[in-house]
């Protein structure tokens, strides 16, 4: 199967003991048991990233072993079968995996899978709070047991463009000089992915349907204000035209959109600013989080609303 999906530059182990790659698996991945035969001495393989939130593992146990564990709670479980068989067990009924297959494990539901001798698989580590993010940012409801996969087995050619996500993921993880931001921003995306790709318990309802209120596009912008939010994109949110939306915040608040937006990145800088709470290690990176890339100007602009420069806000909660 895929040779993208973490090369031999993330390995941890190679030819060791089952027992102690389990250890390691145990402490990283998910809380497991195995179960080896007696009779064999099998050499287990195992290569590991942290990439943000997620865990990326690529193992082998280079026998035939039985993994167990209850329910895996906070965390799920996705597994891409690259060689060998899997036969995973579900309550009421089983399923074979084989390569080119995926699993999808629910936090709730427990694990019980015997790997044929040669079976290697890609794990990823995916925590809940993550898919949860990713609902709250859309707007999605998901209910209020949780974020639930009702289907756990895919061929991984029905989920368009997912290989080459992970690939790209696993590569990134590989990155000599790892940029934490850019890992953040994948992850979003990879999460976005699985609930769209897969079957789920959540409902996806844009920002936005024919009646959606001034409110539900504020706090789009609220809740993504350190974003670059264009016209384009919240007319997009909201499902109307660039003119409607003009049309609905001057009517609503007497601004622009992007007069507004503006506004409410300088209102939260001062905020910031003026709480001696909030850490502020330079004003130029606090600037630039917000997407402020001319420092002058956004002096300028911050002078004209709060009637001071901001570092003399920043000297004044001191």
């Amino acid at each position: 199967m895929d040779s993208r999906l973490l090369s031999e530059r993330s390995s941890v182990f190679r030819h060791a003991d089952p027992h102690a790659v389990s250890d390691y698996v145990n402490q990283h991945v998910g809380q497991h048991c195995i179960g080896l035969s007696r009779t064999t001495r099998p050499e287990a393989s195992l290569n590991h990233r942290k990439f943000a939130e997620l865990d990326l593992c690529r193992i082998s146990y280079g026998g035939s072993v039985r993994v167990t564990s209850p329910a895996l709670e906070s965390i799920f479980h996705l597994q891409v079968l690259l060689r060998g068989n899997c036969l995973w067990r579900g309550p009421k009924r089983e399923h074979y995996l084989v390569p080119g297959e995926l699993l999808l494990i629910n936090p709730d539901d427990p694990v019980d899978l015997t790997y044929s001798q040669d079976c290697e698989k890609f794990i990823l580590k995916l925590p809940v709070t993550v898919l949860e993010s990713v609902c709250d940012e859309q707007r999605w409801k998901r209910p209020a047991g949780g974020v639930r996969f009702l289907r756990n087995h895919y061929q991984l050619d029905e989920l368009e463009g997912f290989l080459g996500l992970l690939a790209m993921v696993c590569q990134e993880s590989e990155a000599i000089d790892p940029l934490l931001r850019v890992q953040e921003h994948y992850t979003q995306i990879v999460g976005s992915k699985l609930l769209t790709l897969m079957t789920t318990n959540i409902t996806r309802e844009c920002l936005a349907s024919p009646s959606a209120s001034i409110e539900r596009i504020l706090d789009y912008i609220e809740r993504n204000l350190k974003q670059d939010l264009g016209a384009e994109d919240l007319a997009a949110q909201a499902r109307m035209s660039q003119r409607s939306l003009y049309v609905l915040f001057e009517r609503e608040l007497g601004v622009t959109p992007l007069q507004y937006v503006r506004q409410r990145k300088l209102e939260r800088i001062h905020s910031c600013l003026s709480d001696p709470s909030c850490s502020v290690r330079s004003l130029t990176e606090l600037a630039l989080d917000y997407g402020f890339l001319h420092l002058g100007r956004f002096s300028d602009s911050y002078r004209q609303q709060f009637g001071e420069l901001p570092s003399n806000t920043l000297k004044r909660r001191h």
